[in-house]
Parts: structure tokens; sequence; C-alpha cells
């Protein structure tokens, strides 16, 4: 019998000659063609955060379609039984997310119910940073969860970044952090670290970086500057190390996340040392006329998260890597007059992959028993966090949480 990494290598050196690193997403970042390495260097496990920004509507993706409250608190926007993809009897996905359906029947779906934590804010940016720095606006906030992470790993090892982030937004503050520089793969294709001429601009940079390291003393701007732009290099550098031809592959959905999450595959395909992914799909703020926006933006994350999974399946990584979905809050129970849906608070929380337990996790928050008009959470989201720190990153997770929270049991 072939042992696990063995088959995991030799599946992937198959696979690889046919994917492809190929995102030109409107200019979102440069083709990085990745191979894989002779050698596996690494098998440890790697989280990919899918952020969900604008507050999902959790009630119109896990639907209670046969709940009387819900019938009542939502005449227009209710998703009815017959139009859901069925869970049980009484629960089921909304109709654009076949692909979180099918990991469901595939035992590769978890549903985290209830989640939020108390004294709930309702503006996306203090939820957000609350979400991403697990402190409130009055407490000190240098960091975020993961960059906390980030600087209990040795990063003297390799030169692959410890985290990437994806995307042209901002870069998520829970990738913050005082010591570890994480890179953006849109920042990348803004360096296009090429030569220029004569310029060698890698060199140049990196030459004017060490020149200037007297001054960096004591200047934490400048500092941040000069090790964010290390850190940009080094992984460029690592990038064009890893690159070689290779056909495209077609399996992904042609959407904003779609083209992420191949990103990403191809990445993990690369066996670079990274351990956390972080990518985000916005428009979640449906205010108004719901219906369309929400079933395309579900169609998309369904999808996509769904054929990442699959390469992962694929290429034997599937019990190494674990996909969180999450949102900052969900929305209202009942629904407003412009066919929307307000600000709310708890909402359930996805993970895909190999090592989940599928199903429903937690009790279904009740639909009668409200706080002023929105579900009550049961379970923190810092719960979430140490769980996936304690069994999938193997990391203590009283001290990047601040106090020890219980873990859920959703992680086989």
């Amino acid at each position: 019998m072939i042992s696990k990494l063995n088959r995991r290598q030799m599946i992937k050196r198959g696979l690889v000659a046919s994917s492809a690193l190929a995102v030109q997403q409107n200019g979102f970042c440069p083709a990085l063609l990745c191979q894989a390495a002779e050698q596996a260097r690494t098998d440890q496990n790697i989280l990919v955060v899918v952020e969900l920004a604008g507050g999902n509507d959790g009630l119109n993706t896990v639907v209670p379609h046969s709940h009387e409250a819900y019938v009542e608190a939502r005449p227009n926007l209710r998703i009815r039984k017959d139009d859901c993809l069925s869970i049980t009897e009484d629960v089921g996905f909304h109709p654009s997310l076949k692909g979180f359906a099918s990991l469901l029947e595939q035992g590769q779906f978890s549903i985290v119910h209830g989640i939020g934590y108390p004294n709930p804010n309702r503006s996306h940016f203090e939820s957000m940073d609350i979400w991403h720095s697990c402190r409130r606006k009055e407490e000190n906030r240098p960091d975020g969860w993961i960059g906390r992470y980030l600087q209990t790993l040795d990063s003297s090892i390799g030169h692959d970044p410890l985290a990437i982030h994806l995307g042209h937004e901002q870069q998520p503050f829970a990738l913050m952090s005082r010591d570890v520089r994480v890179p953006s793969i849109e920042s990348l294709q803004q360096f296009r670290l090429r030569k220029n001429g004569s310029v060698d601009l890698p060199q140049a940079i990196g030459s004017i970086a060490s020149s200037t390291d007297g001054l960096m003393q004591g200047n934490e701007l400048l500092s941040f500057i000069q090790s964010s732009t290390t850190a940009a290099i080094a992984t460029n550098e690592r990038m064009k190390e890893a690159k070689t031809g290779m056909s495209s592959d077609s399996s992904f959905p042609k959407t904003g996340l779609g083209k992420k999450l191949q990103t990403v595959a191809d990445l993990i395909a690369s066996d670079l040392q990274t351990r956390v992914y972080y990518v985000r799909l916005d428009g979640f703020d449906t205010h108004a006329n719901q219906p369309d926006a929400h079933a395309a933006l579900l169609r998309e994350v369904g999808d996509a998260v769904t054929s990442f999974v699959d390469r992962m399946n694929q290429s034997g990584d599937s019990d190494r890597v674990l996909v969180m979905c999450f949102s900052e809050f969900g929305r209202r129970v009942a629904e407003n007059a412009s066919d929307g849906t307000d600000h709310g608070t708890a909402a359930p929380v996805f993970f895909a992959g190999g090592k989940v337990k599928p199903g429903q996790v937690g009790e279904r928050p009740s639909l009668t028993d409200l706080d002023e008009g929105d579900l009550k959470y049961h379970t923190d989201f810092r719960s979430v966090y140490a769980t996936v720190l304690e069994r999938w990153l193997e990391c203590p997770s009283q001290p990047i949480l601040g106090k020890a929270y219980p873990q859920i049991d959703f992680i086989g």
C-alpha cells in the first residue's frame, strides 16, 4: 500500500503538469506558474480563510424553510422548501448553493450555528475589526489574531511567506503582526519586480533597504516599510523559483473568487510552506433587492469553494487543508420594505475539507426568542478560532485570544 504522503506526492506530480496558475482578473495579479517540488518540504496543515464581507444573511443561506416564524417574517424573501437543497426535513441550503450541498453529501462540509459575540456591534468596520483582532475598540489593537499566530512560528525556516493575502483590497487586519510581514499578491503585481532597462529593481530596492539600516533604528514606520518590501521581494523570488509552464485549469469558475482560490490551489501544489491563505468576497450588505444579488454571491462562493476542495481531493491534500467561510454578522430576521434585510447579529460559519465533521454543529438560534428582532448568538466566534488554532494549526489558543475559550466539535 502507498503511504499517505507518497500517494499525495505522486498525485501532485501527475496533476501539476496539467494545472496552471494564470489569474488575470482585471489586472488582479501576474501569472504565477508553479511546479511541485521533487520532494514535499512540508505536510503541515493549511488554513484558507474566505471572508464574506458585508454581513451574509445566514437565514437565507441555511434556510429554516418550514418554521412558521421564518415564513411570517419574510413574506417576500423567504426561500420555499421545494426550492431549497435538502439538509434535513426542516432545513435546506439556498438553491444557489449546489456546491455546498455536494460537499455536504461527500462528508466534507460543516455548518457551525449561532456564532457571534457579546454586545454585538452593527457597524461593518467595527464588527469586522472585532472579528479580526478579537478585541473591542476600547482595547489596544496592535495586531490581528492570525498575525499573533504567525509570530509563534519559526520564520527563519525557508524563504516562503507564512501567510499570503490575495486581493486588491486593503490587507485584512487579521493578518497584521508586529514582526511578521504578510505579502499581498496584488502588491506584488504593483511592485512588478522586474528589471527595467539597466536597473535591476529588486536589487536596487534591496540595496537601498540595507544601506539605510541605521536610519530604520527607532523608526517604526520606516522599519515597517523596509520589512514589508523585503517580504515582497522574497515572495516574488520564491514564486520565480517555483514557476514552470503548465496548461490552463478550466475546472474553476471564472469568477473573482474562483480565480483567487485557483491561485491558492496552485500555490499549495508548489509546496510552499505557507500556513494561511486569506481571500475576500464583498457585496453581502443586502439592504435592498436582496434575492438576485444574494443568489449570485452564494453561487460564486459555493462554486469556488467546491472547485477548490475538489482540487485538494485530486491532489491528495484534502486532509491537510481547511476552508473557513465567515462574515462579520448576519441579518435581521424580518425583511425590510426594500426587499432586503438589515444588519443583524448571529450567523453560521462554514468549514470545508477532508477533516471536517459533516453536518450541522450546534443548535440553530431561536426564531421566536429574539433580541430586539435579532437572533441570539450562543457560541462566541473566539471558540471557532480556538478550535482552529488548537486542533488544526496545533497552537495554544489562550495567548493569542487573550483567554481560554471552549472548543467546538467540527474537526475530525
